[in-house]
């Protein structure tokens, strides 16, 4: 298949951790900065449907007691905080099971044909049925939305990658609190496992596929 090619029956589109509590219980400055990315997801919702393309929403599903949550020890959190005194602590994410943080922004809330993959790491593969409602459907190409790019994003798509599913990862459908790493990424990580397009482009995409 060339690159600039699509087979949209065998396509699915991932929306990943585009919750309210990245988005609409994010600060003012962080909701400026995600609202082209989200604009550009409605857009990409919009063209999957119309063309009966599988729509995946990838959801970090934590306990509110936290137990379930990763322990391993970091140099610092997810903001490139160093740890108070070296203590690795790492707290509850707000995203707990049930709550409003957790659910999916209603721009692009599911409907019943959609599939919920309640998370636990990074990755939405990972102990997860992620892989299993791909194959059953015959879905060998990914599209992937959301953020962040540097985390959840990548960590899928390595694991896609090492799956042998092909990829598609839209740069501006796509969210990353860090700019310099969103770029590495887009530019020098993600070309070698993946393709890496604007909306604009998967959107012609789809509809030549």
């Amino acid at each position: 298949m060339n690159v600039n090619e699509l087979d949209t029956k065998k396509t699915g589109l991932l929306f990943f951790d585009l919750l309210n509590v990245y988005y609409h219980g994010a600060p003012e400055e962080t909701k400026k900065r995600m609202k082209p990315v989200v604009d550009n997801a409605v857009r990409l919702m919009n063209g999957a449907r119309k063309a009966s393309i599988p729509i995946f929403y990838a959801m970090a599903n934590h306990r509110k007691d936290g137990q379930i949550r990763s322990m391993i020890v970091t140099d610092t959190d997810m903001r490139l905080r160093p740890w108070p005194d070296g203590d690795c602590n790492p707290s509850v994410h707000g995203a707990t099971e049930g709550s409003w943080e957790q659910k999916v922004i209603e721009e692009i809330v599911s409907r019943p044909e959609d599939t919920i993959i309640p998370k636990y790491r990074w990755s939405t593969f990972h102990q997860t049925y992620f892989d299993l409602a791909l194959r059953s459907r015959g879905i060998d190409t990914i599209i992937v939305s959301g953020g962040a790019v540097d985390v959840g994003v990548a960590s899928t798509v390595y694991a896609a990658r090492d799956l042998d599913y092909n990829v598609i990862v839209v740069r501006d459908a796509c969210s990353n609190s860090h700019e310099d790493s969103m770029a590495a990424f887009m530019n020098t990580v993600f070309p070698r496992m993946a393709r890496v397009r604007s909306t604009d482009q998967v959107l012609e995409m789809i509809r030549k596929g």
